[in-house]
């Protein structure tokens, strides 16, 4: 009777050692799984990744790990987007992931491809507005640009857009391009104003603006702005008009295209608002975006008695000489004439030369 309760307790003592065992060996198992499983998404997430060649990848606004992880592993940048996931929720990268266009080098690692999408810098895209372009240029080169969205339903004001580089970021709209542009111009204008000479015979920044754009069109040498200024801030003292070629093309072509050809003797005594031959004063609008050179070129011009200018030569690199009598100014209006023709003729024998040189018969 003792013998039988004793191997029925040892029964049941080997009974539990064996399920004990059991668990243990399933536990140990399961460890050696999962700590396979971890080995295995970490030599994914930071070993060597299967792009073969540099690439771009686009991470719009509002982008998280949920939908960047698809898009790079169907675009071939990583092999598999869970893992992506979960190993940039455990990876020790602090930091947002930024918008933009991101340059991923060839077998780059899931790792580097999260560092650089939190840490990196974005490619930089930008608009260009040069100096002395029209609202109506400036707004051909903004929807030009297929980087940007949207579309802009009203001409800006003339003279409202600063001259410069916009970065922007892709998928912005071309409206907050020209928002930039716009503010800039209203920021550096209010500048200027502020520290422009005391005695200048105009009232408003307005006129400033308007000034400025016109010494913009009638100066590409940056060097005489301040010159070109003072001529005409002598001229409006002296109550004399502005004789401004550049505000009559403007007035033919509103900014939208160019003249191609001299101003013809009927537009110069067309009394048009654009015509500073035949009005007093300022244009009713700039003519132009002048850049902050011309802005404080008009702000602080040079001290010079100087009333009348004329191109140096026929480059318009050469620049202008100047007067402060009608006198002077017809002798070097006639060295200009003078320095015309010779260029004409120069282009003239040029192009004969080489009609010549194309009619002549071939030799063997």
């Amino acid at each position: 009777m003792n013998d039988r309760k004793v191997r029925r307790r040892r029964r049941s003592s080997n009974g539990f050692v064996d399920i004990l065992n059991g668990l243990l060996t399933l536990l140990v198992i399961g460890l050696l799984v999962a700590g396979g499983i971890v080995l295995y998404g970490a030599s994914q997430f930071y070993g060597e990744g299967p792009l073969t060649e540099e690439t771009t990848f686009r991470v719009e606004a509002g982008s998280g790990l949920s939908s960047i992880g698809p898009r790079l592993e169907e675009q071939g940048l990583i092999t598999n987007q869970y893992i992506f996931q979960a190993g940039s929720r455990l990876a020790n990268i602090e930091g947002t992931i930024k918008q933009g266009d991101f340059r991923i080098p060839a077998g780059a690692s899931m790792a580097d491809i999260l560092t650089e999408l939190i840490k990196g810098d974005p490619i930089r895209y930008a608009v260009v507005i040069p100096e002395g372009w029209t609202s109506w240029e400036a707004v051909q080169r903004l929807n030009a640009d297929s980087n940007i969205t949207g579309e802009i339903s009203t001409l800006p004001p003339e003279g409202s857009i600063l001259p410069g580089s916009y970065d922007y970021v892709p998928g912005d709209t071309r409206q907050s391009v020209l928002d930039k542009m716009q503010a800039a111009m209203d920021t550096e204008l209010a500048a200027i104003w502020e520290a422009r000479q005391p005695d200048l015979p105009i009232e408003t920044p307005e006129q400033l603006l308007v000034l400025a754009s016109i010494v913009e069109k009638e100066t590409g040498v940056a060097s005489e702005r301040p010159q070109v200024a003072a001529v005409f801030v002598n001229r409006l003292r002296e109550g004399m008009r502005l004789q401004s070629d550049p505000t009559i093309i403007y007035g033919i072509t509103k900014g939208q295209s160019t003249l191609g050809r001299g101003l013809r003797r009927s537009e110069i005594e067309a009394k048009t608002p654009y015509n500073t031959y035949q009005i007093d004063g300022l244009p009713p609008t700039p003519i132009a975006n002048p850049g902050v050179d011309a802005l404080k070129a008009v702000a602080n011009p040079d001290d010079h008695d100087y009333l009348y200018f004329v191109a140096k030569g026929a480059s318009p690199r050469e620049g202008h000489v100047f007067a402060e009598t009608y006198a002077e100014h017809q002798e070097n209006v006639a060295r200009y004439r003078e320095i015309q023709d010779e260029a004409e003729a120069a282009r003239k024998a040029l192009e004969d030369a080489e009609a010549a040189e194309a009619d002549a018969p071939a030799t063997e």
